[in-house]
């Protein structure tokens, strides 16, 4: 029986994602490109242990995608499963309560870069179609595409998704890389929100200068990228770029009142994060502003001299990464184009900036009320004991929208972390439990989604 076969494997599953874990598959780095490597290829022989056909670790112009696949009867639907196998970079190491990427349980949940975004959640699937092969339960076909790219954007997998439409035809992609309420309260998400990611960069001075000799007569580029960075939100949260939100579809009230049904503690909420009070944008709630409102942050600033000590030093340069989150209608090559055109208008004539675009992603909705979304709720309902909140996620997964653009297909984004995690952040972590209960949960998907399919 598949539970059994569940029951009897626990140990080795999780004896295999930690010597997953274990490769530093950090995409964003060059040095750890070989590790890359490694990681597809740990991948492909675990699906073919899994029992799938076909499987080939495939090369692109950056890092591989891995593929396999199993048809059982051409006749019954496929579900195409996505994942990524490539990680965020670990830094700062030192804030890192244990090492990265050796993997380490305290209280029932495993600490390390990538446990949950997204090998602890990728695995769970080559898991699930191992014990339903095994068993003789798979109900449909299934065909498994893991990349190597998606923390970087994912830059070549749009051009592999294009050339290969034939090879990944599916009926519906499953996708593990989001999040459930809590352990106690299960959702599905149905949306993500885009993404626009850019560097900036404010040159002053030829080079770097004394700053008693020169400091009040020459402008300081950390000070004048700072003061165009406070300029970019005004006291209501609002983002002051012109045309920002031109596009933006705001939801009905009927809308936001469903949404509002997640249970959400907000004293909890701050607790959890160490912090006073929330901020953002007037007239939306904190699981509003994280979802369904788009958003302008910094993700790195420098700059200067930041060495241990003083050195009274005007720098030349100074730098910022950031990035904005976008909602439907939005897209990343207009927002992107609105922003360089914003930043480099506000830049006062003592500076010269240059914006430079990183990657992007376009914004995802899929219906709630489709046979894709209702097995995903089916699958949680059987595996939990409830039904499932629908949610939208404030994250983004940028292939999601190409997927549908170049399949025609829609995606299923069901997702066992929790906010909690620490995605991309020192002492990343992910449940025991999720783990688990996602290996169980998912062969339900594939039972609910060929019965419903069925009956078309």
């Amino acid at each position: 029986m598949l539970a059994t076969y569940l029951t009897d494997n626990k140990q080795r599953f999780l004896d295999e994602l930690f010597d997953l874990i274990r490769i530093p598959s950090v995409s964003a780095d060059s040095k750890f490109k070989g590790d890359v490597r490694r990681a597809a290829e740990f991948v492909r022989d675990r699906l073919i242990d899994a029992g799938l056909d076909g499987v080939e670790v495939i090369d692109t112009p950056g890092h591989p995608i891995v593929f396999g696949e199993k048809i059982i009867d051409p006749a019954k639907p496929t579900v195409l499963v996505y994942g990524h196998y490539d990680v965020q970079p670990a830094d700062p190491y030192e804030l890192w309560d244990t090492p990265p990427f050796e993997p380490t349980i305290r209280n029932e949940r495993i600490y390390a870069r990538g446990a949950c975004d997204d090998k602890g959640q990728f695995y769970m699937h080559i898991k699930a179609l191992e014990a339903m092969l095994a068993t003789g339960n798979l109900p449909c076909n299934v065909k498994v595409m893991i990349e190597g790219e998606e923390e970087v954007g994912s830059d070549h997998l749009g051009d592999f998704v294009t050339a290969n439409r034939e090879k990944l035809a599916a009926d519906v992609i499953l996708i593990s890389d989001t999040s459930i309420i809590s352990n106690d309260v299960p959702s599905v998400e149905s949306g993500l929100r885009g993404l626009s990611y850019v560097e900036v960069e404010v040159t002053g001075p030829n080079r770097d200068l004394h700053s008693g000799v020169y400091g009040g007569g020459v402008d300081n580029p950390v000070n004048v990228l700072c003061q165009m960075i406070a300029s970019l939100k005004d006291a209501d949260g609002r983002i002051t770029i012109p045309g920002f939100y031109d596009t933006v579809i705001d939801l009905t009230e009927t809308e936001r009142a469903e949404l509002a049904k997640a249970p959400f503690d907000l004293n909890e909420y701050k607790r959890d994060l160490g912090i006073g009070d929330v901020f953002g944008e007037a007239g939306y709630s904190t699981n509003e502003r994280t979802s369904i409102r788009p958003t302008l942050d910094v993700n790195g600033i420098w700059g200067g001299y930041i060495g241990e000590g003083a050195k009274t030093v005007l720098p030349s340069k100074a730098s910022a990464k950031i990035s904005m989150r976008l909602v439907p209608n939005q897209t990343p090559d207009e927002i992107t184009a609105l922003f360089a055109r914003h930043f480099e208008s506000i830049a006062p004539a003592s500076v010269s900036v240059k914006v430079k675009p990183h990657h992007g992603g376009f914004p995802y909705v899929t219906p709630t009320d489709s046979i894709e979304f209702e097995a995903a709720s089916r699958a949680f309902e059987e595996a939990w004991g409830k039904k499932p909140i629908p949610t939208r996620g404030g994250g983004s997964i940028p292939i999601v929208a190409l997927f549908e653009k170049e399949l025609g297909i829609k995606s299923i984004l069901m997702g066992f972390g929790l906010d909690a995690d620490a995605l991309h952040s020192p002492n990343e972590s992910y449940g025991l439990f999720n783990f688990y209960k996602g290996i169980e949960t998912i062969p339900y998907f594939y039972k609910h989604y060929t019965a419903l399919k069925s009956e078309v």
